[in-house]
This record gives structure tokens, sequence and C-alpha cells, in this order.
């Protein structure tokens, strides 16, 4: 989490968040749930959390944010967290799940929801500094369960 928040390229977190801060924010109280994937050596390669996306009257959408290790990209974990994370909002009852806030510029990750079924619903235009690309969109996106 330290190398990707660090990074400034994929989430809108302070930069220099300290462990405790952002074990805070991934590790929320029930219903939410926090998850990992790790390798066939058992080393945590990413994490997911999850939970509602709003509180009272909106609590039957979810949300969720994922990482994975940068350095294991591309190897399938992203993919297993999400199947994982689709799968376990259905079975807690969630109509949906949006993704508040995906960097334009990180591809990969808009083309994996994508191939999971969720779609743009808006894009804030200028809404990420990102540290390589400037100044680009950070888009909603939504699938229904």
């Amino acid at each position: 989490m330290r190398v990707i928040a660090a990074a400034g390229e994929t989430f809108s977190w302070d930069q220099e968040i300290s462990e405790s801060d952002a074990r805070a924010y991934w590790m929320r109280g029930t219903p939410a749930r926090t998850f990992v994937a790790v390798d066939d050596a058992g080393v945590v390669v990413g994490t997911a959390e999850s939970g509602p996306n709003r509180g009272g009257p909106g609590a039957h959408i979810a949300s969720a944010g994922f990482m994975v290790d940068p350095d294991r990209s591309g190897e399938g974990f992203g993919r297993a967290l999400a199947d994982h994370v689709i799968v376990q909002a259905q079975a807690d009852g969630y109509r949906a799940i949006v993704f508040n806030a995906v960097v334009e510029s990180n591809v990969r990750a808009v083309g994996l929801w994508r191939s999971l079924g969720f779609e743009v619903l808006g894009t804030v235009p200028d809404g990420f500094r990102e540290p390589d690309h400037g100044f680009v969109g950070l888009h909603m996106m939504y699938r229904a369960l």
C-alpha cells in the first residue's frame, strides 16, 4: 500500500499517508470487508476492500478499492480479487457496485473493470493529478448485481 500511495498514480490518497491511517481506511468495521490475495508461496500480493458506498438509504450499493503489488501486475491477482469481491457483494445482498474514483489513465484497471461488466457513468475532467500525465479524468464506474 505504501508504494502505491507514494506513487500517486492510481489512488486519491495523501502520498504521505501514515500506515495507521491507511489501515483504518482499508480495514473499516463491519459490514465492510478486507480481502488479500496471496501467491503460491503465501506472499501477500494484493488486497481489496469493500462495503457500503453510503449509509442509510444508500447502503444497498457497494463500493470497493483494489491494490496489487506493482511488481506482480498482470498476473491475474486483480481479476481474482475483483471476482471474489463481486461474488461476496452479491452474497451480502448489495444491488450494485460503484467505484467512485477510477483514474482514467490507469488503463489496466479501466480495462479490467469494463471486462467485468462495469460501465463509466461519468468522468470528472481533470479530477486527478497524475505524476506522468498531468491532469486526467476520474471515472465513476458501475455494475449492477
